[in-house]
C-alpha cells in the first residue's frame, strides 16, 4: 500500500500553491498597472532571448515557458501581432517554423524587466531576507527546481534569475 502524505506535507503543497497564485496574481496586476502585456509575454521574450540567435521552435519555447503555457500558438500569435517576434518556415524541415524575437520585443522584454523586477522584490524580496531565500531556494531544489540551475543562466545571460 502506498504512504498517504503527512497532514504537515498536505498543508505545506496547499500553502505552496496558494502563495504561487497570490504572487503571480500581484505581480501580474503590478505589470498591467505599469501598462504592461501579460507575465507570459515578458517570459516568452526572455526565453527568445536567451536562445542561441533568438529563435526557437514552438515546441520548444513551451517547454522553457516558466509559466503553464497551454496555448502556446495563440501567444506566439500575439507577439507576432505586435511585432515582437516572428515567425520563420525551417530550411531544413518545411513543415517546421521557428519564431524569433526581434528587436522591437527584445526592447520590450528589458523595459518590462525594470516594472517585473520591482514586483518580484515587492512581493518576495520585501518578505525574505537573502538567508531566508537562500534557505527556500534549497527547500525547493528538493522538490526539482534547482535554484541554482537558475541562477547559472540567469548569470550566463546576464539577467537576474526569475
Amino acid at each position: 500500500m502506498k504512504r498517504k502524505p503527512s497532514t504537515e506535507a498536505t498543508n505545506a503543497w496547499i500553502r505552496l500553491m496558494r502563495v504561487q497564485s497570490r504572487v503571480l496574481d500581484a505581480v501580474e496586476q503590478d505589470l498591467k498597472k505599469a501598462g504592461f502585456p501579460p507575465l507570459a509575454w515578458y517570459d516568452a521574450l526572455l526565453e527568445l532571448s536567451r536562445a542561441p540567435s533568438g529563435e526557437m521552435r514552438p515546441v520548444e519555447l513551451e517547454k522553457q515557458m516558466l509559466i503553464p503555457q497551454y496555448s502556446t500558438s495563440r501567444l506566439i500569435d500575439r507577439l507576432v501581432d505586435e511585432g515582437l517576434a516572428a515567425r520563420r518556415e525551417c530550411k531544413i524541415d518545411k513543415r517546421g517554423q521557428f519564431v524569433e524575437i526581434t528587436e522591437t520585443g527584445r526592447e520590450l522584454q528589458k523595459k518590462m524587466w525594470s516594472a517585473y523586477s520591482a514586483a518580484i522584490e515587492k512581493h518576495v524580496g520585501s518578505k525574505l531576507s537573502d538567508t531566508d531565500a537562500i534557505k527556500l531556494c534549497g527547500l525547493l531544489d528538493r522538490l526539482g527546481c534547482s535554484c541554482s540551475e537558475v541562477r547559472a543562466v540567469a548569470a550566463r545571460d546576464g539577467v537576474p534569475a526569475r
